[in-house]
């Protein structure tokens, strides 16, 4: 995979956090299809927030397909595709949070999953990449302020 978490990983814009910083180490994924890597330090102004423990995991993982789909043969009256199948990648966050005080921490996710039908890899690689560059662009803009959306309740 060429998805490579660098440590550290700058935080992005957060109500409460001055430049927030994740130190990581290489974490193992429990199968083969992925990487994962465990937040060990934080840095900046981040009151109450914790690095991974046990009981209260800070990890992001990113999977890839075990095997990969590709196109089957067009219908030789039509020419069209009779279907066409999707790889699934998905990038994951997990935090443990404490759902009240004095209680165990309970684990909180993230997961953006990415479908990309096969054969658009070779047939149209642009768009997949203006996906992802509106995706995550999106994210990062929004970042503060869906932070709060799941603090308050408020959009």
């Amino acid at each position: 995979m060429t998805v490579t978490v660098t440590s550290p990983v700058t935080g992005s814009a957060q109500t409460g956090f001055t430049s927030p910083t994740y130190t990581h180490v290489s974490d193992n994924y429990p199968d083969t299809n992925g990487r994962q890597v465990a937040v060990t330090a934080l840095g900046g102004t981040q009151t109450g927030v914790t690095a991974h423990s046990v009981s209260s995991p800070f990890t992001t993982t990113v999977v890839r397909p075990k095997a990969y789909k590709v196109l089957g043969k067009t219908n030789p009256v039509t020419g069209l595709l009779p279907s066409v199948p999707t790889n699934t990648f998905k990038f994951i966050t997990r935090k443990g949070v404490l759902p009240l005080a004095g209680q165990p921490y309970s684990v909180a996710s993230i997961n953006s999953t990415v479908t990309v039908p096969a054969g658009s890899d070779t047939a149209d690689p642009a768009n997949l990449r203006a996906m992802f560059s509106m995706h995550i662009g999106s994210l990062t803009q929004v970042s503060a302020g869906f932070g709060d959306t799941v603090v308050s309740g408020v959009m």
